[in-house]
């Protein structure tokens, strides 16, 4: 699996709408709106690198209302639940 967060410039007056949108592409299980130099953070997961590429490319960078995008991948992902785990009995 894959993880990779999208980070997007939007047109303002666009904000939500393209939030509704990018959270109907499948793979972007969540679209933060956040303060600061961007406007919105996709989060990806998908199989395979190509997606994240096919994604961003084809399906998030065309959509009306988006200046810029920056994509980050993760090379691991850690969460409480795995933390928790290492120390379980």
């Amino acid at each position: 699996m894959v993880n990779a967060v999208v980070l997007i410039e939007a047109e303002p007056d666009k904000i939500q709408r393209l939030a509704e949108q990018l959270v109907e592409i499948e793979g972007v299980p969540e679209v933060f709106s956040v303060a600061g130099r961007y406007d919105l953070v996709a989060i990806l997961r998908v199989p395979e690198n190509e997606h994240v590429a096919d994604i961003v490319s084809s399906k998030i960078r065309n959509l009306d209302g988006i200046a810029r995008t920056e994509t980050l991948i993760a090379f691991r992902v850690y969460s409480r639940e795995d933390i928790e785990g290492v120390f379980a009995p």
